[in-house]
């Protein structure tokens, strides 16, 4: 007799623990499933040069690429590269630095499609 209640026993135990194993690993679901973000459209500032000069702090970094003005503050920790090699670049005209990297090499399709991400508006005439 207590063979059998110790051998039930035991199966329910490891009955319970796969029960639990399994349920924990599952992903939860949240209770409200949130609509899909639409994309923001692009801000459509128009800055000056004198704007941008203002943006040329690490923390608080504007290029003006091709006439368009980006902040690339959030984006510098992210660089691939050291963000040293952008920082001269912040408050100022770095179309040039973009195109060619310094070393006469082009930026890829990708590094395009992720500025367009930082675009904040156009340049102005002073």
């Amino acid at each position: 007799m207590m063979r059998k209640l110790y051998l039930s026993s035991t199966v329910m135990f490891w009955i319970a623990v796969v029960a639990l194993w399994g349920t924990a690993d599952a992903p939860s679901k949240p209770a409200i499933a949130s609509p899909p973000q639409a994309e923001q459209p692009a801000p459509s500032g128009r800055y000056t040069t004198r704007d941008v000069a203002r943006h040329a702090l690490p923390k608080d970094c504007w290029m003006i690429i091709r006439g368009e003005v980006y902040d690339l503050s959030s984006y510098i920790p992210d660089h691939p590269a050291d963000p040293a090699v952008m920082l001269p670049w912040c408050g100022r005209e770095a179309s040039e630095a973009y195109r060619t990297k310094g070393t006469g090499r082009a930026h890829s399709a990708y590094a395009d499609r992720q500025l367009a991400r930082y675009r904040i508006g156009t340049l102005k005439a002073p």
